[in-house]
């Protein structure tokens, strides 16, 4: 079974044989890595791209730079992303220079984690948590 991938670079989808998700697959059309064990930044733009066409789940952390509790788990959630790729992609997205998109999506405090499969909200946890209680999170949403 292949599964579709968008290219953190270009934004082209991509498919994947799922048996070779663990193989550092690359882009096709532009020849990066598809994983990079990093969140990518997302803007509104290629938002829905990602959260809409990708057969992996899509975490993503709306945080902004004066918030503490966000700068504070920033490391945290990198981390969790060398853990759940390629089971996951992990995106952030900062809900300064991305207002139009994050008051769509109703975010009243930051930081908030939304778990997304093909566009739909699978789950939302608000706060800053270390990357064990992520991962476990995010494992428990999925299971």
């Amino acid at each position: 079974m292949s599964l579709h991938i968008v290219c953190p670079h270009c934004q082209t989808i991509i498919r994947v044989p799922q048996e070779r998700l663990n193989e550092a697959p690359q882009c096709a059309q532009c020849h990066q890595p598809l994983f990079t064990a990093h969140p990518l930044t997302l803007v509104e733009e290629h938002f829905e791209r990602h959260s809409t066409h990708n057969d992996i789940p899509l975490l993503v952390d709306f945080w902004a730079p004066w918030c503490g509790p966000c700068r504070m788990m920033a490391p945290a959630f990198e981390q969790a992303a060398a853990q759940l790729e390629p089971r996951f992609r992990l995106a952030k997205v900062n809900t300064e220079t991305e207002q139009t998109l994050g008051a769509r999506l109703g975010i009243r405090s930051i930081p908030t984690l939304i778990l997304f499969l093909h566009g739909q909200e699978l789950a939302r946890h608000s706060g800053a948590i270390g990357t064990a209680d992520i991962v476990r999170w995010v494992n428990s949403v999925q299971a």
